[in-house]
C-alpha cells in the first residue's frame, strides 16, 4: 500500500516534497519486548513514524500492558513517553490519531506480558525538486552533442 502526496510541509523541507506512506506494524511480547524502527541511510530521504493504534493480541493475560516510545524531542535529546496502558477488562485497544515521530523510533513493553500490536504508516519524504532537477540534468548531459564551427564564406 503506498500513498504519494505531492506537497506536503509537515516534514520540514523548505520546497515541494514527495511523501510515500507504506502499513507499518509489529508484535510486542515478554519473548520480543522491543521494536527499534530505523529507517534507510539515504541522504535525500527522511523516515517517519506515525503510530495509529495500540492493541492487545490474542491470549493476553489480565495485567496491564504499558507501552513505550523512545524518540528524540525538538532538541535532540532522546526520552521515552509511554503512550498506552492496556488492559483486557477495559482498555485492550488506544487510537493514537495521528501521532508521527522521525526516525529512529524504540517501541518497548515497558510492563506486562503482550501480545501487543503496534500499527500505524512508515512514511518517506523525499526532496522532489532536488530529484527533478538531477533528473534533468542528466538528461541534458545525454542530449549535448559537439557541434563543429561554421565555415566561414569567402569573399570574391
Amino acid at each position: 500500500m503506498s500513498y504519494e502526496d505531492d506537497e506536503s510541509s509537515e516534514c520540514g523541507s523548505a520546497g515541494p516534497s514527495k511523501l510515500e506512506s507504506y502499513v507499518f506494524s509489529c508484535e510486542l511480547s515478554s519473548k520480543v519486548p522491543f521494536y527499534t524502527f530505523q529507517g534507510d541511510e539515504e541522504e535525500d530521504l527522511e523516515h517517519f513514524l506515525e503510530l495509529r493504534t495500540v492493541c492487545l493480541g490474542e491470549g493476553a493475560k489480565e495485567e496491564s500492558n504499558v507501552v513505550e516510545v523512545t524518540a528524540m524531542n525538538h532538541q535532540g535529546k532522546t526520552i521515552s513517553v509511554p503512550v498506552a496502558n492496556l488492559h483486557i477488562n477495559c482498555l485492550p485497544m488506544v487510537s493514537l490519531g495521528e501521532f508521527e515521530l522521525k526516525a529512529p523510533v524504540t517501541i518497548r513493553l515497558r510492563s506486562g506480558t503482550g501480545p501487543v500490536t503496534v500499527s500505524g504508516l512508515h512514511l518517506i519524504a523525499s526532496d522532489e525538486l532536488a530529484s527533478d532537477l538531477s533528473d534533468e540534468e542528466e538528461e541534458l548531459d545525454e542530449e549535448i552533442v559537439p557541434t563543429k564551427p561554421a565555415k566561414k564564406k569567402q569573399k570574391l
